[in-house]
């Protein structure tokens, strides 16, 4: 969506570059606050329900396709592992779970970008991309589990139960994620008609 905005801007593709820099900064900087501000003020199980990593990086990969979206999703748990563990803090997210996270993560961003053009064109695929996004992301979550889970603390029904918690905090991204792209879109076709 962003590089189609740009494009009808008729920006120099340096400033493209730049503007889809600062934006996969932004995502990846949110996507390291807002679980930091869900787990003050609802611990643990709050993350686990609400999964505040995940609308950022559904966010970005609308706005930035598939290429930049993808340095969001996998950047983004990275960041976070990187910034609490230097913080003195648990990290978030834990070591064992990072590596599944970043695929979950760059799933969420590549499918969801896979639309970016289209809710260019029309905001209401916003919608399709985050459900389509969020099924991609989480299955491929639970499959990465399932073969690569030896060694690791998870098994699949333990997955299965985080996954069926979820469920709250994906219902209300769902919604939320296309929400905030639509306004996004407005913004920036409102920028673009002032110029």
């Amino acid at each position: 969506m962003l590089d189609t905005i740009l494009t009808q801007r008729n920006v120099n593709v340096n400033m493209k570059i730049t503007g889809k820099a600062l934006v996969t900064l932004a995502v990846t900087a949110m996507a390291v606050i807002l679980p930091q501000l869900v787990h003050m003020a609802l611990g643990q199980p709050g993350g686990v329900k609400w999964l505040p990593m995940y609308l950022p990086v559904l966010v970005g990969g609308c706005l930035l396709g598939t290429g930049w979206g993808f340095a969001a999703g996998l950047l983004s748990p990275l960041a976070s592992f990187f910034v609490t563990s230097a913080l003195g803090l648990d990290p978030m997210p834990a070591a064992a779970r990072l590596p599944f996270m970043m695929a979950e993560l760059a799933v969420f961003a590549v499918v969801s970008g896979l639309f970016s053009k289209k809710i260019a064109k029309n905001s209401l695929w916003a919608f399709l991309a985050v459900i389509s996004a969020q099924t991609a992301g989480r299955g491929i979550f639970l499959a990465s589990v399932a073969l690569f889970g030896k060694g690791t603390p998870f098994t699949v029904p333990m997955i299965w139960g985080q996954i069926k918690t979820g469920f709250t905090g994906l219902a209300l991204q769902a919604v939320l994620a296309p929400v905030i792209i639509i306004a996004l879109k407005k913004c920036l076709i409102k920028g673009e008609n002032n110029d």
